[in-house]
């Protein structure tokens, strides 16, 4: 296949239905940002919100702001704005805790929901906070509680009449490689069990149909596609038919039937505000709320359209200009099989990314050796993708991840 031209990624990027979604963002000069799945771009009307937020409602209104600026409804009325980007109903999601935590709670009130079975499986290399939430459950029953974390191939001859939950991180952190959300979904129903997807990689950059493929529970972080800031809030998926039954194992007073009645018994709210728990970070909640507002008239669809595209060009400048320095491909090479980044396995893959990034290209890496790259479509441009391309070929070129400044590690990878 022809290499294309940076002039054909710019005709691309003219012709682009989402090319107007950019300047919904504040992006530095001289960066090309490919690390949206990690930490969301700042949105432009994210600090005046906040700012909003801190001086009106919280310095001026203060407490009154729970009724006033309706603070109290913040968790649902930003779970609806949520819901049509998952294929979920408005009042099927809530936003809530950290992602770890919901988990948590979903895992722990599908187990409920499943008496006499003991299993929950799981992928082995799953992203490690879904893993280790598991093995803390795992840790808290082990007479009644067995986790099977299994390779990817042999994970759907495993699910039998003994096993209560599947959780599965629908897009894979690292490879990008994407579940076929519907065929695992109805293969655990046949069983009998109830299936959990974690959407932190997919939701706001792939189409996802939680009620179209009939899931049962869901999560997702605000701060990746959803631009809700660093540490924004999660949310909740739980369908009409289960809220009556599912309950959270966190019995908090946000979660009661009737929280400013400050009974000592509790009951449960009704609906997905059962999930609630403690007070909300409102902030946080702000953030997001900002966040979402960059979805305003954006079909889902186009995204995952533009995504698609961009991942398959990604792969095709990378192996044509790079490829003879040891790059490996690491994400499926079809579209239909792959979220919204592309990886590339390298020996010397933290000191490359670090490299790009003196440079003013952030991707990210993640161990051993993947060099990772997000897609963003709602800011990235095509032709980012040249340019991007254009500094890693140097770099390789050039062996400036060589350099000893690039090889020590932080903290943060």
């Amino acid at each position: 296949m022809a290499l294309p031209t940076r002039a054909d990624l710019a005709r691309l990027d003219a012709d682009d239905p989402l090319a107007a979604a950019r300047t919904r963002f504040r992006l530095p000069s001289g960066v090309i940002y490919l690390d949206g799945n990690s930490l969301g771009a700042l949105p432009a009307a994210t600090p005046a919100r906040v700012a909003e937020v801190v001086e009106t409602e919280w310095g001026r209104d203060l407490i009154r702001s729970w009724n006033t600026h309706d603070w109290i409804e913040a968790p649902i009325r930003i779970g609806g704005r949520i819901a049509p980007l998952i294929g979920a109903k408005a009042n099927e999601v809530v936003v809530a805790d950290s992602t770890s935590v919901n988990l948590f709670k979903l895992a722990m009130g599908a187990l409920s929901l499943r008496p006499g079975r003991s299993t929950i499986i799981t992928e082995a290399g799953n992203f490690p906070t879904d893993l280790h939430v598991l093995q803390g459950i795992e840790a808290l029953a082990p007479d009644r509680v067995r986790l099977k974390a299994l390779p990817r191939d042999a994970l759907a001859g495993e699910i039998d009449e003994d096993v209560a939950l599947v959780a599965l991180t629908h897009v894979h952190y690292k490879s990008g490689e994407r579940w076929p959300m519907e065929a695992v979904t109805a293969r655990t129903h046949e069983a009998g069990a109830l299936m959990l997807w974690d959407l932190s990689h997919s939701a706001g950059a792939v189409a996802v149909d939680l009620n179209g493929v009939e899931a049962d529970l869901a999560v997702g972080c605000g701060y990746k596609y959803l631009n809700g800031g660093p540490g924004a809030p999660s949310f909740v998926f739980v369908p009409e038919r289960l809220q009556k039954e599912l309950r959270s194992p966190i019995w908090g007073w946000m979660g009661h039937g009737a929280p400013f009645d400050f009974g000592d018994a509790f009951f449960p709210a009704d609906g997905v505000r059962r999930q609630l728990a403690g007070t909300p970070g409102i902030l946080g909640l702000a953030g997001l709320e900002a966040g979402l507002d960059a979805f305003e008239g954006v079909d889902i669809h186009q995204v995952e359209t533009k995504s698609a595209r961009m991942g398959d060009l990604l792969i095709q400048l990378v192996e044509q200009r790079c490829g003879r320095f040891g790059l490996e491909l690491a994400s499926p090479r079809r579209a239909v099989d792959r979220g919204s980044h592309v990886s590339f396995a390298h020996p010397d893959g933290y000191a490359i990314i670090q490299a790009l990034i003196a440079r003013g290209v952030i991707g990210d890496f993640r161990a051993p050796d993947v060099v990772r790259f997000g897609l963003t479509p709602l800011y990235l441009r095509f032709a980012d993708l040249w340019d991007a391309v254009d500094h890693l070929a140097a770099v390789l070129e050039q062996d400036e991840h060589a350099q000893p400044r690039f090889r020590t590690r932080q903290r943060v990878t």
